[in-house]
């Protein structure tokens, strides 16, 4: 299914190339309703600095009506709020999405489970840039 778990980060392969990906994932970012509050290209800052590195953006995005009371109580999940996807590219070109697990970061802020559904909707996010699974519908 291209999806996997590790150390409370969920790797999802994306159908898409790294571009592609990035501009299909701010779409969906903004149909959602979210903010985009910032886009960090390390490719790019690489480059400035003289090195390389294969395609890699950092997307943070939230929505402060959603985060603002898991923040409130949980303090310290300012720390991963808000919600950021990084989409990279590996070496055979195959495009990746990462982010941290909704169950990763309850249990490392203690989110009361009641708020949990805050920041559960990313994998919803991400979903439509996954391969199309043989039997199932297109979803984006």
């Amino acid at each position: 299914m291209g999806i996997a778990t590790n150390r409370g980060i969920e790797t999802v392969a994306s159908a898409r190339g790294f571009e592609e990906t990035v501009a299909r994932l701010e779409s969906l970012l903004k149909q959602g309703g979210l903010t985009l509050f910032a886009k960090i290209d390390f490719t790019a800052d690489a480059r400035k600095a003289g090195l390389q590195m294969q395609p890699t953006q950092l997307l943070i995005f939230g929505n402060p009506k959603a985060g603002t009371p898991v923040m409130v109580a949980a303090p310290s999940s300012a720390l991963d709020l808000p919600l950021k996807v990084l989409v990279s590219q590996d070496s055979q070109e195959k495009t990746w999405l990462r982010f941290n697990t909704p169950e990763y970061l309850a249990e490392r802020h203690a989110i009361p489970e009641e708020l949990v559904k805050n920041i559960a909707g990313i994998r919803a996010l991400v979903r439509p840039l996954r391969p199309e699974i043989p039997g199932a519908a297109e979803n984006g």
